[in-house]
């Protein structure tokens, strides 16, 4: 009944992703944290050119307090205890501010890898596509578990980011793949699966701030999943405002970066604060 439907739901979307990709030469930006989960720097963000927004889980179990936690190390125990109507609310809010256009893909309870039973459901699919998203953004440690998610999230017209990680991580956030020659195997299956942009965690370091140039094993391992694949590709982790640069060359089509934003954003509230209470 509504097969048809969907699938012009994703060719839109997957759309407003090829379109940023080529407005912003080749390499576009999608903006996650504190950009991604409130509205008012959501907006911000897209008022300075961004297309590309994320919404997810751990950032608004950190916006909220969530169990009292302060860092998104600590947010990332507790984010499956973010109810999906929470994350539907989040993205309703975000796409009634920034508008049709903008692409909104978003993370959720059962999109990451859990090592508590956290399913995502027809029933979730469906709640999130209707509340405004676009896509579901994916951390699954096994191709298996992606299949499942791309024929739930394509039946409700949601296209899939989904990542290779590396075994070594602290966070485990993509199909596990250690050298350049298994990173382009994993990248293949997941394409074979129907995962529409596929990306590498490229350092999960969530002080991202601290994070210097791309190291050359993460520069063979990111080149060897770009060569791999047809489809639009993405490189998370440790991207940030002094590094970003170095990305621009790889061929990678956009790159995530939240951790970054939210730094920025408590600086500059810290020093505001300081400045108005200063005698």
């Amino acid at each position: 009944m509504i097969i048809g439907d969907m699938q012009q739901k994703r060719d839109r979307g997957y759309k407003k992703v090829k379109d940023a990709i080529t407005l912003h030469g080749g390499t576009s930006l999608l903006s996650t944290g504190i950009t991604g989960d409130d509205a008012r720097f959501a907006l911000a963000a897209v008022q300075a050119g961004a297309k590309l927004l994320e919404p997810n889980h751990p950032a608004i179990a950190l916006a909220r307090g969530h169990k009292g936690v302060t860092s998104m190390h600590d947010a990332e125990e507790v984010r499956h205890e973010i109810p999906m109507e929470e994350i539907a609310r989040v993205i309703y809010g975000v796409r009634q501010v920034v508008g049709p256009d903008i692409y909104i893909t978003t993370g959720a309870p059962g999109t990451f890898a859990e090592i508590i039973p956290t399913p995502f459901t027809e029933e979730h699919a469906w709640l999130l596509s209707k509340s405004g998203a676009d896509g579901l953004h994916t951390h699954k440690s096994t191709i298996q578990d992606l299949a499942d998610i791309v024929e739930v999230a394509h039946k409700y017209g949601l296209l899939i980011d989904a990542y290779i990680a590396h075994p070594a991580d602290r966070h485990l956030f993509g199909v596990p793949a250690g050298t350049p020659a298994e990173v382009a195997e994993v990248a293949k299956q997941m394409q074979d699966v129907g995962v529409d942009f596929i990306g590498l965690m490229t350092g999960m370091s969530y002080e991202g701030v601290a994070a210097g140039e791309i190291a050359t094993p993460v520069r063979e391992r990111l080149d060897s999943m770009i060569k791999s694949v047809k489809v639009p590709t993405l490189a998370e982790g440790g991207i940030n405002i002094n590094n970003f640069k170095a990305f621009m060359g790889t061929g990678v089509n956009i790159l995530v970066v939240g951790t970054s934003f939210d730094d920025i954003a408590r600086k500059a509230v810290r020093e505001s604060v300081t400045t108005f209470l200063a005698r």
